[in-house]
């Protein structure tokens, strides 16, 4: 995990195939060779297509985007974090190796496959099912609030997917999670104190889901800002910048 639940350090697969997958990112002989329409033959990458993390997030996205969930501004963040991730990657920080570069952490790292497990429970499942079911007791200011970090969450997962991919460098990993970290921290600020405001306005739920929002909201405020501050500032970006330029300077 880099800051979200995206495959940006590790993704969730067994040892076997992240072994695979490491062997045919390194060894060009190991790639299959597929043929292409003009009659050449070329290699077929792992980071091809969506893989089925991205596309359930996409989903996500996608559904909150229709519903009208989500407000303008956390629409026009996607889009012009998309714009700025392939803008740098060509300016600032274009990829050293045709084959790709290695993550930061390993694949194997037990430790960081339950952080990815965890967060995911936290930041995304959960949420989602505390707004399907504030649907059910008319709670519309609870979806109301969660909406815009689950949104953001989802476009994380999918977009560290995307950086994932052999085109883009190791800083360019390291940029959308703490991007969107960032900005997520705001929208569970304001989830907060939504959340801590009911009592002083309407409230048509039940006594248990006030608590379950809080909970949550307090619980994702915890673990995001840890994470941001925590892991990717002082641990994640340091080690994925110090690769990169090792890399750089052994290139030259």
């Amino acid at each position: 995990m880099s800051g979200g639940v995206g495959p940006t350090c590790s993704d969730i697969s067994l040892p076997k195939e992240q072994e695979s997958l490491h062997k045919e990112a390194w060894d060009p002989k190991q790639r299959p060779e597929i043929k292409l329409p003009g009659g050449g033959v070329g290699r077929r990458k792992a980071a091809a297509f969506l893989s089925f993390r991205q596309l359930n997030a996409l989903a996500v996205v996608i559904i909150f985007s229709a519903s009208g969930m989500v407000c303008a501004e956390d629409l026009a963040f996607v889009v012009f974090s998309m714009m700025y991730m392939y803008f740098i990657s060509r300016v600032a920080f274009p990829t050293l190796g045709g084959a790709g570069e290695p993550t930061v952490f390993s694949p194997e790292n037990r430790m960081l496959r339950l952080y990815v497990f965890f967060a995911a429970v936290v930041g995304l499942f959960l949420p989602i099912v505390y707004i399907l079911e504030g649907f059910f007791e008319e709670d519309k200011e609870g979806i109301k609030a969660a909406s815009p970090h689950v949104f953001l969450l989802a476009s994380q997962v999918f977009m560290e997917g995307v950086a994932g991919k052999d085109r883009f460098s190791t800083p360019i990993r390291v940029f959308v999670p703490v991007f969107y970290n960032s900005r997520r921290i705001f929208t569970l600020a304001e989830w907060l104190r939504d959340e801590f405001a009911k009592e002083e306005k309407e409230y048509s739920g039940s006594m248990r889901r006030l608590l379950v929002g809080r909970a949550l909201a307090v619980a994702n405020m915890a673990l995001w800002s840890f994470n941001l501050f925590g892991f990717l500032l002082p641990v994640y970006l340091p080690r994925a910048f110090k690769r990169y330029y090792s890399l750089y300077k052994s290139k030259d």
